[in-house]
């Protein structure tokens, strides 16, 4: 299970009611900051989630509208040093823009007030737990080293514990053994397989974000069924012309990727103010029914469907 927390959803500028890109993904006691778009320290608070843990940041690419809240935020935590460490994973291209940012602007030879790190990252895998991993992928827009994020729990066999009961397994390391995967010996002297008291292998959450891309075509196969997508609608088809152009979507190509993709839910941001809610939901939802457009500090949760 993910859970999405949107503090940003405005395209290139904010809005009296849309902050600048910035969205958090948290999972069990981890949360990412994905993309961190100026006053993305105020979202923070606004929002009431605060700092705590909020030390990995994975960024799309480097346009000023999803990077520039780094320096405030950095600012911010020069003051109150409340996280251990920070770690900031995206293109090469676009941590250089980070490290001049940080470094040149900010920090201006002052030391970080915590372990700061900036992590260049390609496609792949690049963050694995024991229970989920995220990799990168490559996303088409203007310049180099765009990035999206698949986010996937990894699938796991349910531990049935009436069966464990009725085999006479004793609750504590004997279990443990068993959901490991590694049959055991009851102390009667009865041999117990894993497949005796595991279920039916379930996979994983998988949940998929996108930044700001020009099209869809090399992105259906790395969203396919997973059961949330996350991308950019920053227009609408009366203006596809001025989307090809900057290299943005229409709400209509988003969702058209989402139901090519087989996607569970489709979560629509980075969007113009010159258009209202109701129209962006009204375009994709014609293609792709189940549509949300997502507003400052809406909050989701992410599940797969049994």
């Amino acid at each position: 299970m993910f859970e999405l927390i949107f503090l940003g959803t405005s395209a290139s500028a904010p809005s009296p009611r849309r902050s600048l890109p910035a969205l958090v993904v948290k999972h069990n006691e981890y949360r990412f900051l994905v993309d961190c778009g100026e006053g993305t320290q105020r979202q923070i608070l606004q929002s009431g989630i605060g700092f705590k843990r909020l030390n990995h940041i994975l960024l799309t690419h480097g346009h000023l509208d999803h990077i520039l809240g780094l320096g405030g935020l950095l600012s911010t935590l020069l003051r109150w040093e409340t996280i251990d460490s920070l770690d900031i994973y995206g293109g090469k291209s676009t941590l250089e823009r980070v490290q001049d940012l940080l470094y040149g602007v900010v920090l201006r030879g002052a030391r970080p007030p915590m372990p700061l790190e900036l992590h260049p990252i390609r496609p792949g895998v690049f963050i694995e737990q024991d229970d989920f991993r995220i990799s990168a992928f490559p996303v088409q827009h203007r310049g180099p080293d765009c990035l999206g994020y698949l986010f996937e729990e990894k699938g796991r066999r349910p531990f049935l514990p009436e069966a464990a009961e009725a085999l006479g397994v004793p609750p504590g390391p004997l279990r443990r053994s068993l959901v490991e995967g590694q049959a055991v010996t009851l102390p009667d002297g009865r041999r117990v397989e894993p497949d005796q008291v595991l279920g039916e292998f379930r996979p994983g959450t998988r949940l998929a974000v996108i930044g700001d891309v020009g099209e869809t075509a090399s992105l259906v196969e790395v969203c396919r069924g997973v059961d949330a997508l996350v991308v950019e609608a920053t227009y609408l088809e009366p203006e596809a012309d001025m989307a090809r152009q900057f290299s943005h979507l229409t709400a209509r190509q988003a969702a058209e990727l989402a139901q090519q993709a087989g996607v569970g839910q489709l979560f629509l941001t980075h969007l113009s103010r010159r258009y209202r809610d109701k129209e962006v939901a009204q375009e994709a939802q014609t293609c792709f029914e189940n549509t949300i457009v997502a507003r400052d500090f809406d909050s989701f949760i992410v599940k797969r469907e049994e």
